[in-house]
């Protein structure tokens, strides 16, 4: 293809999303903004650690979803349709794919050893991490599809290579003791062996060493880049502009906090939760893959989604309903009717 070709299909790709000029001064708002509902969580709500019920898990849960969902409303009647819809289809896509990394948290939590009511800042301070993290993948990914157009290919290959795997095995599985960066961890820094309340560093015997609560940070840092390599280039499937696809991982994440709390314990529920998974990122990707030839508008991304997440979700709530939890004792079948085999 000729560069004169090359640049018309790219400029095409770019006019099939929404694209505008955002300010300095609104990106500054909205870091601060940001910044300004984590600290208030932090600070306000959760001034005192403490274990946090199911009740109030709900509740945040609920609030923070909220403020997402509201958001496509500011796209809404700040920038019309289209971006309001390459937003919210973003913020389903980060959301359901962000599910997994929940159950992942479960595991390195049980595995450390956490004490419940310090669970809370471990993930406060690995929600702050992340968004960095995601900021830096996102503004990445952008360049490089910018100038590089036929990056789109790889990443949608990529996706669907993700997506045959996930939906084969659970994501959920990990074993955080084979980890290169624990072993890591460990090897270069002191750590002690206890904790020492919600501190991620103390002072023994003259020096300064980390506990593990520093360890668990650094693992669910870790984790995050994991799956920020699966989301981002999901989520650059449906909007190729910074501040849509910033703004959807970062409602998404602040959320995952008491989304963790609420569904940490319900991992056997949502036993098809990998397939759905697995399906959305497959979506994605074939819709990377044929988007040199066909834009799939929104429309249909966000009814697709959608529609995935309601029926992996009923369908494994339904299972669990009539089969109970996976590994369930079967009970044994009931014995014949002795009178029943009686000639009559």
């Amino acid at each position: 293809m000729t560069p004169v070709l090359q640049l018309a299909a790219a400029s095409s790709t770019r006019d099939n999303f929404a694209s505008f000029e955002v300010p300095a001064a609104v990106w500054i708002a909205f870091a601060v903004g940001v910044t300004t509902l984590l600290l208030l969580d932090l600070l306000l709500v959760h001034r005192k650690p403490h274990v946090i019920t199911f009740r109030e898990a709900a509740i945040e849960s609920v609030v923070w979803i909220s403020i997402g969902i509201s958001f496509t409303a500011v796209l809404l009647w700040w920038q019309g349709g289209q971006a309001a819809g390459e937003y919210i289809a973003g913020y389903l896509i980060e959301k359901s794919l962000s599910v997994d990394n929940v159950f992942v948290w479960a595991v390195l939590f049980s595995f450390f050893a956490v004490p419940a009511k310090y669970q809370f800042r471990v993930l406060f301070f690995g929600v702050f991490g992340a968004l960095v993290l995601r900021a830096i993948f996102i503004f990445a990914g952008v360049a490089l599809i910018e100038r590089f157009d036929w990056i789109l290919y790889v990443f949608g290959a990529f996706l669907v290579f993700t997506a045959f795997k996930i939906a084969r095995h659970s994501g959920s599985e990990v074993h955080p003791e084979r980890n290169p960066v624990l072993k890591l961890v460990r090897k270069v820094i002191p750590t002690t062996n206890e904790y020492h309340g919600q501190k991620f560093f103390t002072i023994e015997n003259g020096r300064k060493m980390a506990t593990p609560m520093f360890t668990v940070l650094v693992m669910v840092e870790a984790t995050d880049v994991l799956f920020a390599v699966d989301s981002v280039p999901a989520i650059l499937a449906v909007s190729r502009e910074p501040f849509i696809v910033m703004s959807s991982n970062a409602f998404a994440i602040m959320g995952l906090r008491s989304l963790y709390f609420l569904l940490a314990g319900m991992a056997d529920r949502f036993r098809y939760l990998n397939i759905g998974l697995g399906v959305i990122l497959g979506f994605v990707g074939i819709k990377m893959l044929i988007s040199g030839i066909y834009h799939m508008p929104v429309a249909i991304s966000l009814a697709v989604i959608a529609l995935v997440l309601t029926v992996t979700i009923v369908t494994s709530l339904r299972a669990d309903k009539r089969d109970g939890p996976p590994g369930a004792p079967v009970p044994d079948p009931p014995l014949p009717d002795e009178e029943s085999n009686l000639p009559r």
